[in-house]
């Protein structure tokens, strides 16, 4: 689980899938106006989930942007789609040219501080396309983001820094699971944005 800073063009995953980790595609002064436009006219609300037959409301926030309405159900949730804001437009924009996807939707999550993370998953559900890449974008906090194999003995991390963007693509979601850790150490907010084909 050793952390380190590939490059853009290098396959983070040995097998079973396509993991490219581009760094920083923003500049420090955009990311930071990008931070705050999200921050301040993002709808932010605390996430609801289903655990065991349970309704719990985390500490996290999200939001669900999209084309046309587009809806998202995960966890025994059902998010309805708030239209784009001029900033996630401008996201769009820059990781579509770099990533060479298109993307109609975005699930975004607030972590106020290291005492919030997200636990194994992979982004499964029916209702993305299947195989299709996953762009995922971070502002603020640098955070430890990892990967283990659904079935074999393979694990990794690396950190996610501000500005960044990490593309998931091929089967990855099939054969890997991905959680963001909590840690004592991060004491600042940080936004991760996750564009999706949606079917």
């Amino acid at each position: 689980m050793d952390l380190f800073t590939p490059d853009p063009g290098q396959n983070l995953l040995p097998c079973d899938g396509i993991v490219n980790y581009h760094g920083p595609v923003f500049s420090p002064e955009e990311a930071q106006e990008l931070n705050a436009a999200l921050m301040q006219n993002i709808m932010w609300q605390n996430d609801e989930v289903v655990l065991f037959g349970k309704r719990i409301i985390t500490s996290r926030k999200v939001a669900w942007h999209a084309d046309n309405g587009l809806t998202y159900s995960y966890s025994g949730s059902i998010k309805q789609a708030h239209p784009w804001t001029p900033a996630l437009i401008q996201i769009k924009d820059t990781i579509q040219q770099i990533s060479g996807a298109v993307y109609n939707a975005c699930l975004l999550n607030l972590y106020h501080d290291g005492s919030e993370g997200m636990g194994w998953h992979s982004d499964d559900e029916k209702s993305i396309v299947p195989a299709s890449a996953i762009a995922s974008v971070s502002f603020g906090a640098e955070r430890k983001f990892s990967f283990k194999h659904k079935r074999k003995p393979e694990a990794l991390s690396l950190l996610l820094e501000d500005g960044s963007l990490l593309v998931m693509k091929g089967s990855t979601q099939t054969h890997w699971l991905h959680s963001l850790p909590k840690s004592k150490k991060v004491t600042q907010p940080r936004i991760n944005l996750t564009f999706r084909s949606m079917l």
